[in-house]
């Protein structure tokens, strides 16, 4: 039951304070002198105090109130606060309630308005301790996250994120192939140095190569290697990316543009660990980890023909999505800070105009944006008008905010469900206030237990 102090020195407000909220399913507590009153609070905490602002019979200052608030205040800054106070006491409650009191009650007071000020204010309180709850279990996460395991330098402070690296994290240590998706720039290399350092075989080579930057009669001798003659220009024998990660990774970007050939000889390698240069006859056996990455539809380049539906069940044993920049909003000014050189500085402005776009080049473009900025800056702190942000760049993200206030039945259900009924917690992933989730969940019909 939430639990209420009374505060106050005459027996008959405070046995009619007590009966009120007993009625109501609220617990009480009593004290009759300030002094009391905040030992008490020392002694077993509670939800919200109810306190007179007159303490002497023989005066009608409030001045023993105001310095039982202030005491309050000082000893627990986040407890809510309701003043009762006669008509003479007026001006000083108002004063209170701007210091901070949560609000104020003329006596006698009406017993409706002051349940509706109490359940609100204690409805109040439970939030604030839900969510407390909620980013302390984030600060633990990510605390073992940052102690526990080498990121590589990666900077993130959104959930987002911090989900997609808890789980790159786990499968880390074990030796099935990964693949991760995602957008062009949102760091899916740097997710797969990251799985790589957390490995089996991060005291081995971790070798990239990007099959979209090569033309496809040369990706499977950049892949496998190439003996003397194999095709036009090949003077000599030359090893491939397999050899090279041998005893360590292979990373693959851009999975989705290896052409037919090449996908059929990575699967014999990943089922095998065994190839051939091309234009070679030897058999060659190495164990390599592969993570590759992809920012394509790889189920419908199955649909079409141009993926083999047998190759992408085997690259994605695991896989790791890394969001676009504008669904982890809280990484954005963290990360243009690290790419700010040394001595340069946002105004309040550039970090408001930094998350405010919608960046649809994600960190890559963040980081161009940046390194730009401070070449073109006049001065050390950087301006928003330094960072060459269109006026309508606004648009998209704030688009997908007001999308992100719609959340489709299936969505908020299966919040609610990982966030075990807690409402706060439920309503801070999916991007709401307590309040719009509340609405939400009335137009949808869904129980609130």
């Amino acid at each position: 039951m939430p639990t209420v102090l009374i505060i106050d020195d005459n027996p008959a407000v405070a046995t009619a304070l007590d009966t009120l909220f007993s009625l109501h399913d609220i617990d009480t507590r009593t004290a009759s002198t300030p002094e009391d009153g905040l030992a008490e609070l020392e002694r077993n905490p509670v939800d919200l105090v109810v306190q007179d602002m007159n303490f002497q019979a023989d005066t009608t200052s409030g001045e023993e109130g105001v310095e039982l608030f202030k005491s309050i205040r000082a000893r627990h800054p986040d407890l809510p606060v309701i003043l009762l106070t006669a008509w003479t006491h007026l001006e000083a409650a108002v004063d209170l309630v701007k210091a901070g009191a949560a609000d104020y009650l003329a006596k006698p007071w009406d017993d409706r308005k002051l349940l509706a000020a109490v359940n609100n204010l204690i409805e109040l309180s439970e939030t604030r301790r839900e969510l407390d709850r909620h980013r302390g279990q984030e600060r633990r996460r990510r605390d073992t996250l940052l102690g526990d395991y080498e990121l590589c330098g990666l900077v993130f402070a959104d959930p987002a994120t911090e989900a997609a690296l808890t789980l790159a994290t786990r499968v880390a240590a074990s030796d099935l192939p990964v693949l991760i998706t995602g957008p062009n720039g949102a760091g899916k290399e740097k997710f797969a140095q990251i799985v790589h350092a957390n490995s089996q075989v991060r005291g081995g080579p971790f070798v990239a190569l990007n099959c979209g930057a090569l033309p496809s009669e040369l990706i499977e001798a950049e892949l496998f290697g190439a003996e003397a003659g194999a095709y036009t220009g090949a003077t000599r024998a030359r090893e491939g990316k397999f050899e090279a990660a041998d005893g360590g990774t292979l990373f693959l970007d851009e999975i989705g543009t290896l052409p037919p050939a090449g996908q059929i000889k990575l699967l014999r390698v990943l089922e095998t660990g065994r190839f051939e240069r091309l234009g070679g006859n030897r058999e060659r056996q190495v164990k390599v980890r592969v993570i590759s990455a992809t920012n394509a539809d790889l189920p419908a380049l199955i649909a079409e023909g141009r993926f083999r539906e047998d190759l992408y069940y085997r690259l994605n044993a695991i896989e790791v999505r890394v969001p676009p920049l504008a669904q982890r909003p809280d990484d954005i000014v963290p990360i243009a800070r690290h790419f700010l050189p040394s001595g340069k500085s946002l105004t309040d402005e550039a970090e408001r105009a930094l998350r405010q776009h919608a960046w649809p080049g994600n960190v890559r473009e963040l980081r161009n944006t940046i390194q730009r900025a401070a070449l073109l800056a006049r001065d050390t702190v950087i301006e928003a008008a330094d960072l060459g942000l269109p006026s309508s760049s606004t648009g998209a993200l704030a688009a997908a905010s007001n999308n992100a206030d719609e959340p489709d039945r299936a969505t908020i259900e299966a919040a609610l469900e990982r966030a075990g009924g807690v409402l706060a917690q439920a309503a801070h992933e999916l991007g709401l206030s307590r309040q719009a989730l509340y609405r939400r969940l009335e137009r949808l019909g869904i129980r609130r237990e």
